[in-house]
């Protein structure tokens, strides 16, 4: 380009001399006779007087000499251009770790290519799709027997097919090239990455190549060096390793469900129960197949079976035999046949959490690093239990030492450890600590276990009941053999002489062996950044509408929906029956129901076979209560409502029922209960603005459709006496 440069600036003035001087002439002739030159004397225009023609030799001369010249200079640049590629392509091959013999083949084939004529580009064999190749492997042909060790290239199997991912052309070489099944280990000519030029295109012709693959023979006599293998693997062999560990992921599932819980559960029964062919891919981090949980802090404490904590089987209050999990092994089919299964079916891919969402490409990242695409997908992730966060500063002793209770394998963990220690300490005083001071209490007599009951509160659930029946619970669970400590904020807590040392904010100290956090629940948004979905500020979870939709094929059910309720505002529920209703609902939506979330989702908590309460709405002890009791019967217990219903989680009976008008009591009712009085069974209203905004029902059960219509309705009630008759809580 240099030269072609120097010669142009050389010549380029006397050209521009010629012409002017030519132009110059014309001009003067011009002005001269008076008149145009004629066409046929252009042909002859000289820059010289008239009738010469030396000028015009002399411009025809300089004017092919640049031509000419500019030929020549093309013609050399090309030819040391292939020159210089020559030596570098043997440069290459002689650098450190390759083998004298790969050197020599090279410069063969570098020489044939300058002797011998290139032969029409020839398809061997169609490019098989395959894992992406990062280096272009070219095999050669030798003339004699190779006696010398080899350079042999990490490849993944004995039999290797190379895609060349550059354009390569076949050359002729001494010996005729035949294609063959390698069944040896091949040994095989340096590996050229991408980024440099391949190693083929030193045969390639002047005219556009066409991509082909080259496979050589190797005498299967040849010996190979271990101590001659490249010290780099070829990346070919990284995506097989990949897609082996990834096998039982499937690639796609028209339904994804992200989190084993109930939820999950109760979408994928919905839209096999509107879609009967529909294959449903359900991704849970847990290792058990879904579940449920309140089992987990009521019935399986209670079960006299040795065994129970291996299988997980517990009777009910009415001493039905029933198993924590909704469906056995046999119900779901494996994910690698999920694609393949004529009639769909739902699948279960466990120890799997999903770490990444794409909604544009409608794909999550596992943590495994696998992908799969969705067409529908719902997050029912559910939360995390809280910790305190001194017990979080305590150190690596204190934690091994606490339980954080949610799982199944929270459950064993904390059945091994009540059967090891002398005491036991629960921080909590709302549903589960409650449930589990009860549970834990009542067996503390046989095990010589202390159990001890921590909480802020004036007494046992006292965010939840009303002063009055707070207390009265908690005298009920101090006679179930637990010792309560009221009015207590923990300041900090240490390890010392084996002992978990508690210290309260007044100054008090308990000494225990073992801590269990019970102190709510935090919705796990982790996905929220990736997917692009709001989380409320105000309730946490991901905001949803209506129909618990987040964004479009993206629904949102259970613990981690934070939805609207046109009665009471935007709320979030953590309990077992909106996870069944949210996610059936879901489940419909997804499969093009389209309908809203009117459910008012109900709650239940027993503390043992003989008490327990339902409830509805916004039960907060904040607000405004009316209560209304009874004297309670045999009848009035948790246990006779499991025998009613015939199943212990309640809500599943529940939910399907339709509240009705029921005609209200023609006697007197007794007069209400007072304080100090036995709370047998009874109904407690929530007031805000005078309308009741939520329900329990004490020890009064199978009348949750009633508490829903009258908070549906909305009315303000001048005597909630009366509203109470429709419980029928004065019936014997």
């Amino acid at each position: 380009m240099f030269k072609c440069k120097a010669v142009w600036n050389k010549l380029a003035p006397l050209v521009r001399a010629s012409s002017t001087l030519c132009l110059q002439n014309a001009r003067k002739s011009v002005l001269r006779h008076g008149r145009r030159l004629e066409m046929v004397q252009k042909a002859q225009m000289s820059s010289g007087p008239a009738g010469g023609g030396g000028e015009n030799t002399l411009y025809y001369v300089l004017v092919g000499a640049t031509c000419l010249g500019t030929g020549v200079y093309a013609y050399r640049t090309v030819s040391g251009d292939k020159e210089r590629y020559n030596e570098r392509m043997i440069d290459l091959v002689n650098r450190p770790k390759q083998g004298p013999r790969a050197a020599e083949a090279v410069t063969e084939v570098v020489a044939g290519s300058k002797e011998e004529p290139v032969e029409e580009p020839t398809l061997t064999e169609a490019p098989v799709e395959e894992p992406l190749v990062t280096e272009a492997v070219v095999e050669f042909t030798e003339s004699e027997p190779v006696t010398e060790p080899l350079v042999e290239a990490s490849i993944p199997e004995p039999t290797v097919e190379t895609l060349v991912t550059e354009s390569v052309v076949e050359a002729s070489v001494p010996e005729s090239i035949i294609e063959v099944s390698v069944t040896e280990p091949v040994a095989e000519a340096p590996a050229v990455t991408q980024s440099e030029e391949p190693l083929a295109s030193v045969v390639e012709s002047e005219t556009e190549p066409t991509p082909v693959i080259i496979t050589a023979h190797v005498p299967e006599a040849s010996p190979v060096s271990e101590s001659a293998a490249v010290s780099e693997p070829a990346p070919a062999a990284e995506p097989v390793e990949s897609t082996a560990a990834h096998s039982d992921v499937p690639e796609h599932a028209p339904y994804l469900l992200i989190g084993g819980g109930t939820a999950s559960f109760a979408a994928a029964r919905s839209i096999r129960a509107r879609d009967p062919g529909a294959r449903v891919l359900i991704v849970t981090e847990e290792s058990e197949l879904p579940y449920m949980r309140p089992p987990l802090s009521k019935e399986l404490w209670f079960s006299d079976d040795p065994k129970a904590t291996e299988t997980l089987s517990f009777k009910q209050w009415n001493g039905k035999e029933r198993s924590i999990y909704f469906q056995p092994p046999s119900f779901y089919v494996s994910p690698t046949d999920l694609a393949k299964v004529e009639n769909g079916g739902v699948a279960v891919l466990t120890g799997r959490k999903v770490v990444h969402m794409d909604v544009r490409e409608n794909k999550v990242k596992l943590s495994d690093g696998a992908e799969i695409s969705y067409e529908k997908c719902l997050i029912a992730t559910g939360g995390v239990p809280r910790n305190l966060q001194v017990i979080d500063r305590a150190g690596e002793e204190v934690m091994k030492r606490t339980t954080l209770f949610r799982k199944i394998e929270d459950f064993r963990s904390l059945e091994k450890i009540s059967r090891e220690v002398k005491s036991i300490t629960i921080i909590g005083g709302g549903f589960l600590g409650s449930e589990l001071a009860c549970a834990l209490g009542r067996r503390s007599t046989d095990l010589g276990l202390e159990v001890i009951q921590m909480f802020p509160e004036k007494g046992n659930m006292g965010k939840v009941l009303p002063e009055y029946l707070s207390n009265w619970t908690t005298e009920k669970v101090r006679k179930e053999g637990v010792n309560i400590i009221m009015d207590a904020v923990v300041k900090n807590v240490s390890y010392k002489n084996d002992k978990l040392e508690i210290k309260l904010k007044d100054g008090r100290l308990i000494e225990t062996d073992h801590v269990v956090a019970a102190v709510g629940l935090e919705p796990s948004v982790e996905l929220a950044k990736s997917a692009g979905l709001e989380v409320d500020s105000d309730f946490g979870g991901y905001r949803v509408n209506a129909e618990l939709q987040a964004r479009s094929n993206i629904w949102v059910a259970g613990d981690a929906a934070c939805f609207y309720d046109i009665k009471l505002g935007r709320r979030r529920v953590e309990h077992h029956d909106h996870a069944v209703v949210s996610g059936r609902l879901a489940g419909e939506n997804m499969t093009g129901a389209s309908k809203p979330y009117w459910h008012q989702s109900m709650f239940w908590s027993d503390l043992g076979p003989d008490v327990g309460y339902e409830a509805i709405g916004i039960v907060d002890s904040s607000l405004p209560t009316v209560g209304v009791f009874a004297k309670a019967t045999a009848k009035d217990t948790p246990k006779a409502a499991t025998e009613q219903s015939g199943t212990g989680i309640r809500s599943e009976s529940e939910t399907e029922a339709v509240a009705v008008t029921l005609k209200a009591e023609t006697t007197a009712p007794p007069p209400p209960v007072q304080q100090k009085e036995d709370y047998g069974k009874g109904v407690v209203f929530y007031l805000r603005d005078n309308v009741v905004v939520g329900i329990v029902l004490w020890n009064v059960f199978n009348r949750m459709p009633i508490a829903r219509k009258i908070i549906k309705d909305g009315e303000q009630h001048a005597d909630l006496n009366e509203v109470a008759k429709l419980f029928n809580i004065h019936e014997d």
